[in-house]
């Protein structure tokens, strides 16, 4: 929010204002007068008493400074470092009418109002020797400052997050800073402001890791751990294997998250799926500290490897401990391990036609393998869940690559929604929808679930119908996407409260 005077040429009210900040005080002393003289465009004042000598005095000392006359209407750079209050010292002058002459940057209508304890801070900065060009932000007068002083090398609306009283790159006021980030220069955070804390570097990293929005994934311990019988559940073997198992999907998710987010950066997909023409943000940024330039490119890879690294120690440990070890779990656990990553990294497996099937896959596994270690065994209705569990979530993942088919495009990323035509890939969504559907029936008239199983699931369905109806009649991959999640958790919450039932016993 801007606090400060409108930008653009200022009124007769502003020029006043401007000018007198300039000038002395009625029966200002010979040190006052010279310091209202520094390097202040010359403007009529009404209600200064100054007399002719001081107007022809402001006149040549500012022939003199280089400093141009100001417009009645405008009042243009006018620097309220010139104004000396009565009373102020030699010495203090002098150094007033060298901020004014050598420092101020001359902008468009920037009016500065000093008054109370800020003009006490430009004294007080004066007497130290600061200079009023200090970086954006830095600036000590206690006013507001309208836009139009932008600082030297301000990065593009586009790729500036601004924390502060300005929306065109400039930070005015005391404790604001700024920071920028571009692909070039992969990230890296540039500003006056103080480093963030530990909090503020810890919400960087969950964003970074996704974790507000991976919630869903981990959601899978508690379809398989409600899937157990009541007399396992809580058994202290199972208990570890399982909390083993989730640390280390914490850390094996946290990787593929971040380092498709490197990725996105260094080939510029994230900026064009983010950002729009002029930098106009598409989606909220805060996903994407790279692009906030919360983090550095160098920050998240090395995360992105020790998260893949805890991962591996925590999923390894849980397979040691397991009551279980059947060879089809460890083969399924070690090929997320191998391929999750990869997505966007290493083999770039998204790049080659493979992104749909590891969104798909990689949920289905994180359900069918834990279940594997504690029971050694994996009956037909854990299998028709899991399947269930990674269809919705390419039921989420599908209606994002539609909205990103550009950005995708670009940089060479092959999903369905890019290869197939607006036709073509609205058939590939209705038949995922449609397999849910007859997946989620079918398994409870062939007995692979219970034959009431599809009843805690017709809420599901039926947001399930919605979302893609409504998709294909106004286009709206991001609403679609909204109503995919919702319909993910409404079906998690179903196949909990079958499991809760059937397993009771």
């Amino acid at each position: 929010m801007d606090t400060g005077s409108p930008s653009g040429a200022g009124s007769p009210s502003r020029a006043v204002g401007a000018a007198t900040a300039g000038a002395a005080p009625a029966g200002a002393g010979g040190a006052a007068a010279r310091g209202a003289r520094s390097g202040v465009a010359a403007a009529p004042t009404a209600g200064v008493g100054a007399g002719p000598a001081s107007a022809d005095a402001v006149r040549d000392e500012a022939a003199r400074s280089g400093v141009g006359t100001a417009s009645p209407s405008g009042a243009v750079g006018a620097a309220t470092a010139g104004a000396a209050p009565a009373g102020t010292s030699g010495a203090e002058t002098d150094g007033r009418r060298r901020i004014a002459a050598g420092g101020t940057r001359v902008g468009t209508a920037s009016v500065t109002r000093t008054s109370g304890a800020g003009a006490d801070a430009v004294r007080d900065d004066v007497a130290r020797g600061a200079r009023s060009d200090a970086p954006a932000g830095a600036s000590r007068t206690g006013g507001a400052s309208a836009s139009g002083t932008g600082a030297p090398g301000a990065a593009p609306a586009a790729a500036a997050r601004v924390t502060g009283a300005s929306t065109d790159g400039t930070t005015a006021g005391a404790g604001s800073s700024a920071r920028s980030s571009s692909a070039a220069d992969g990230g890296t955070r540039s500003g006056a402001g103080p480093a963030p804390g530990a909090r503020s570097r810890f919400v960087a990293y969950a964003r970074l890791a996704k974790f507000e929005f991976v919630l869903d994934y981990y959601l899978s311990m508690l379809v398989l751990w409600t899937a157990l019988a009541s007399g396992v559940r809580f058994a202290p073997d199972t208990l570890t294997t399982l909390g083993l198992f989730l640390l280390g999907e914490i850390g094996v998710i946290s990787a593929v998250m971040a380092l498709d987010d490197v990725n996105g950066i260094r080939d510029g997909s994230d900026r064009a799926n983010y950002l729009g023409t002029g930098g106009t943000p598409l989606r909220p940024l805060e996903r994407k500290p790279l692009l906030t330039g919360a983090l550095t490119v160098p920050q998240a890879t090395r995360f992105g490897y020790l998260s893949l690294l805890w991962g591996v120690v925590f999923w390894t440990a849980s397979a040691v401990v397991a009551p279980e070890r059947p060879g089809w779990a460890l083969v399924v656990t070690g090929l997320v391990l191998f391929a999750g990553f990869q997505y966007s990294w290493g083999l770039k497996l998204s790049y080659r036609g493979l992104g749909e099937v590891l969104i798909m896959g990689c949920p289905l596994v994180i359900v069918v393998a834990p279940y594997g270690f504690v029971t050694g065994h994996l009956p037909a209705t854990v299998l028709v869940q899991a399947v269930l569990f990674g269809l919705w979530q390419i039921l989420v993942s599908c209606y994002s690559n539609t909205k990103d088919i550009s950005g995708d495009a670009a940089v060479g990323r092959s999903t369905v929604a890019v290869h197939a035509s607006a036709r073509g890939n609205l058939i590939f969504i209705g038949a995922l929808s449609a397999a849910d559907l007859l997946l989620t029936a079918g398994a409870s008239a062939v007995g692979w679930a219970p034959w009431w199983f599809f009843a805690a699931l017709l809420p599901e369905m039926a947001l399930r119908l919605r979302q893609f109806t409504s998709f294909s009649r106004n286009g709206d991959a991001l609403l679609a996407r909204r109503r995919g999640v919702v319909a993910f958790r409404t079906g998690v919450a179903g196949i909990v409260l079958a499991n809760l039932i059937h397993f009771a016993s």
